[in-house]
């Protein structure tokens, strides 16, 4: 059976389309890979790629995408709404088919050392390949920034996975990791303020109290004057989509504001879709198995 890795690397850059297209190009060109999608938000200032390919094609794709990225990317001069500690800010790879989660660990562990060897990163490992418990969680590793990890990265308990305890003038850290599929999922609100984002953000959470599997920040669109709760899914199928969604509806409508529309970052399962559509259409006795169409000829 052919093994095939998922990659999802995001990048500090979703302004100079020269650089994301490079990057493109650099994933594109190694034998064995398949690049399925790549997305940018100039307020974010962040690019996300996905590609899928073999263990061998996805570590050197995953690779020549992060020097790339250190090549093209002054993290120093880097402003946008999303968290990050470097150019090439997180490197996730998911096991797709004929893979386990431990060979994906093992995997993660190959190209980070390769990261911190040629390229001078300092490496984190995060989620499955955690080398702490306090680590799974990118958020506290991230915690502080780009200009909160040069102290941070001599603090005791702090120092890197692999590299020295310093961070790289121009491109900062990275984190690698394996993990299940995550689903990159933003709600849209009808309102320019940022505060009213924040506080929804903490009440979805479950870092402040919310749901499981539910990470969330609030974040100014600047270029549509919108305020935009940004949510990453850890497990949709234990915390669906819909959930969320409708949290986020309550919650906005205690500030007087609503829901203008919501997006998926990147690809994302397609039970992740049909799971909402169950909940939305309130259809009875669905079969997803037997009556979805592309699931069913999968199955033959």
């Amino acid at each position: 059976m052919t093994k095939l890795v998922e990659c999802i690397p995001n990048f500090s850059e979703g302004q100079r389309k020269e650089v994301i297209e490079s990057l493109a190009q650099i994933i594109s060109e190694v034998p064995g890979v398949i690049l399925l999608d790549y997305s940018s938000d100039t307020s974010h200032n962040r690019s996300v790629f996905t590609f899928v390919g073999t263990p061998e094609g996805a570590k050197e794709a995953a690779f020549r995408a992060a020097q790339k990225a250190v090549t093209e990317i002054d993290i120093t001069k880097h402003k946008g709404e999303h968290p990050r500690m470097g150019a090439v800010d997180v490197i996730p790879f998911v096991p797709v088919k004929g893979m386990t989660m431990h060979e994906c660990i093992e995997l993660s562990k190959e190209v980070a050392v390769r990261i911190s060897n040629e390229l001078g990163l300092p490496v984190y490992l995060y989620e499955e390949s955690a080398s702490k418990p306090e680590r799974a969680n990118l958020a506290t590793i991230r915690k502080g920034q780009f200009e909160g990890m040069a102290a941070k990265i001599k603090t005791p308990g702090w120092e890197p996975d692999f590299g020295k305890a310093e961070i790289h003038p121009t491109a900062g850290a990275v984190a690698v990791g394996a993990r299940m599929p995550l689903v990159a999922y933003n709600i849209n609100l009808s309102t320019s303020d940022i505060q009213i984002a924040n506080n929804i953000a903490k009440i979805i959470r479950e870092s402040s109290g919310g749901l499981k599997y539910v990470k969330a920040i609030g974040v100014k669109l600047e270029d549509r004057n919108i305020a935009q709760v940004s949510i990453n899914m850890t497990n949709y199928e234990k915390t669906p989509l819909y959930r969320v969604f409708e949290l986020v509806r309550v919650e906005a409508q205690r500030y007087g504001t609503g829901i203008i529309g919501s997006e998926i970052i990147g690809l994302t399962p397609m039970n992740a879709l049909i799971d909402s559509a169950k909940y939305y259409l309130q259809i009875e006795g669905f079969d997803d198995k037997k009556q979805v169409l592309e699931n069913y000829l999968m199955q033959g």
